[in-house]
């Protein structure tokens, strides 16, 4: 088992999630000292702190309407990006049609339509999670498309040996197989989730964190706007770190993750 692994890879990572922030700190206190930037445009780290003391409670109340908003899209994208995987590795003839047509949609810029998307689901969570939800399908239906098709070639002899139906060969075998592909596919979802909760916030919303930055920047109160983005990076963070302990401890058995 390789859950000390996980352990010991968590352990690693904490003195580089501590300096790093300090030493970012640091440069952004010296560069502030040093240029002496207005503080509309660049604020000092202590009043970004004071931000985040003072407003603490409008900020965690707001973070955690774009927290449940990147989780919802992160589930239901992964669903649908799972489903449409399987459904594409299933069948041949799916495959030649609706490949194409879901590569195509990848280059539309998704952004676009999150005024559209305002319309047609209102101010509330729904336009968020189904911006958030467009963004994630992709990593994940991709990554478990080529898991899929990535079976090692002796495991399907032996199916044909055994004579396995095409759902048996697909579930029992070559879904195991793709099982760490999805992982990774997951994991990149995770850090794309706030990207899609915060663009449908600044298409139009009544929370969240999106909506704190778009009222700050009218009021050009750049140090809420900071503190915003802080508490955005920690949930980012926080949501990547779940998704990572979820995948690591269900698929301790790969060495491939």
């Amino acid at each position: 088992m390789k859950i000390p692994n996980l352990q010991n890879r968590l352990l690693a990572g904490i003195p580089g999630a501590v300096v790093v922030p300090i030493v970012l700190i640091l440069v952004w206190k010296l560069s502030v000292t040093v240029l002496e930037p207005p503080a509309f445009l660049v604020p000092p780290p202590e009043a970004v702190w004071k931000v985040l003391i003072e407003q603490s409670d409008y900020l965690l109340t707001h973070a955690i309407i774009t927290f449940q908003e990147m989780m919802l899209g992160l589930a239901i994208g992964s669903a649908f990006g799972v489903l449409v995987a399987l459904i594409l590795a299933h069948s041949r003839i799916v495959e030649q049609f609706l490949k194409p047509v879901i590569v195509a949609s990848q280059t539309l810029p998704v952004f676009a339509i999150a005024p559209l998307l305002v319309i047609w689901f209102g101010l509330g969570l729904g336009s968020k999670v189904v911006m958030a939800s467009l963004i994630i399908f992709f990593p994940v239906a991709s990554a478990l498309y080529d898991g899929l098709k990535s079976t090692p070639q002796t495991w399907l002899d032996l199916a044909k040996l055994w004579r396995v139906s095409p759902w048996q060969l697909l579930l029992h075998i070559r879904l195991p197989a793709a099982l760490p592909s999805l992982a990774s596919g997951l994991k990149i979802a995770a850090t794309l989730a706030p990207i899609g909760a915060i663009v449908g916030e600044w298409a139009g919303a009544a929370g969240g964190l999106g909506f704190v930055m778009l009222q700050a920047n009218a009021r050009v109160q750049t140090d809420m706007v900071f503190a915003a983005i802080l508490v955005l990076a920690v949930s980012a963070v926080l949501l990547r770190l779940i998704v990572t302990l979820i995948t690591d401890r269900l698929l301790f058995w790969s060495n491939k993750i």
